[in-house]
């Protein structure tokens, strides 16, 4: 395979959504390095380091989002999406979690099935099961959201879910997007657990019908709706664009940095991968973190992975913030709902608009 390399981080934490009991744990998590190459046949971005080994999704792996307002719009705009393509078809989510938005695609009417090796509960509708075709679930739509960044060879494994499909159905993907992460500078967004990074025109070299493809949650992901037998292998599609790691990619830590180095406190809003990532490097560049805050239940009273900051509630988290304090708020996209819940007497730095 012929690549060129576009960045390498070492030594990084290989969970971003992973939690810890304790502060020693979390910070004796695995390690990893990320060397991002672009396949010069195919256009496709890839971590050549990633080592499937190094992972494991159990139950202490906490990713759910939906217990924000913000991000139920987002999934209302997903929702409305299938709706679209998929109303009387049987739909089969492949890495559906915990379960919470094949609930919300249930609680709609729809026909839907999950699989997941993570999955706590004891539904019916969901197999605790990594897909495979021995399995023998089918669906005449399948749902894949944030699952294919995730997997080792993106390709073969489309297509071994094409096979198993009987070469028919519908798929929707949902990723992040690689050009948002170039664009915006969010070095926060490369992380081990992310083996792929995509671009919206590498499903249009992907697949040869493409139903419905754009951006979503502020540009942040992409998604396509493309029939299943149309895959193709984008190698035989003709040039690709190359991409570039901007110069100043990592730029913005600094400013943000700068920013906060007088404050009393250094507080993370956002205890996911973006949260982790950014903890990471600014604690190795020297900044003191006092604690993190997150919304979801399941997070609080854990530990964040590398950095051991602890993860607070939303209301105990913002009792303990001293006056004058810097807040970086991973997300933007979250700015106005972490303003309302912690007030305005903080000094809020969005780490993805430094």
């Amino acid at each position: 395979m012929s690549a060129r390399e576009l960045l390498r981080l070492q030594d990084v934490p290989v969970y971003q959504n992973k939690m810890f009991d304790t502060v020693a744990a979390a910070r004796a998590c695995p390690r990893g390095d990320v060397i991002l190459m672009q396949d010069d046949a195919t256009g496709l971005v890839s971590n050549i380091a990633f080592d499937p080994r190094k992972l494991d999704y159990d139950k202490s792996y906490q990713n759910e989002q939906g217990h924000s307002s913000m991000f139920q719009e987002h999934l209302s705009e997903v929702l409305a999406t299938l709706e679209r393509h998929f109303r009387s078809a049987r739909i089969l989510e492949i890495g559906c979690g915990k379960g919470a938005f094949l609930d919300q695609l249930r609680n709609d009417g729809h026909d839907a099935w999950g699989v997941d090796p993570a999955y706590e509960g004891d539904s019916p509708y969901i197999t605790k099961a990594r897909f495979e075709p021995e399995l023998g679930i089918r669906g005449d739509a399948i749902v894949m959201r944030h699952v294919l960044e995730h997997i080792p060879q993106p390709l073969a494994f489309l297509d071994t879910i094409r096979r198993a499909n009987g070469d028919q159905g519908t798929v929707y993907i949902e990723v992040p997007c690689l050009d948002w992460i170039l664009r915006k500078r969010t070095w926060f967004d490369v992380f081990y657990e992310h083996v792929n990074y995509f671009r919206l025109t590498d499903f249009n070299r992907m697949f040869a019908t493409v139903r419905e493809s754009g951006h979503l949650f502020g540009g942040q992901y992409l998604y396509a709706v493309a029939e299943l037998s149309s895959l193709r292998d984008p190698a035989t599609f003709g040039p690709h664009a190359p991409v570039s790691i901007p110069g100043d990619f990592f730029a913005n830590i600094d400013h943000c940095l700068d920013q906060g180095a007088h404050a009393p406190q250094h507080i993370v809003w956002g205890g996911a991968a973006k949260g982790v990532m950014f903890s990471h490097h600014a604690i190795n560049r020297g900044l003191s973190l006092d604690f993190a805050i997150d919304i979801n239940p399941a997070k609080q009273g854990k530990f964040l992975a590398a950095s051991g900051l602890p993860v607070l509630a939303p209301d105990y988290g913002v009792s303990q913030i001293a006056d004058n304090a810097v807040i970086f708020v991973m997300n933007s996209n979250y700015l106005e709902e972490i303003r309302t819940l912690a007030g305005p007497d903080f000094n809020y730095i969005p780490v993805d608009r430094s």
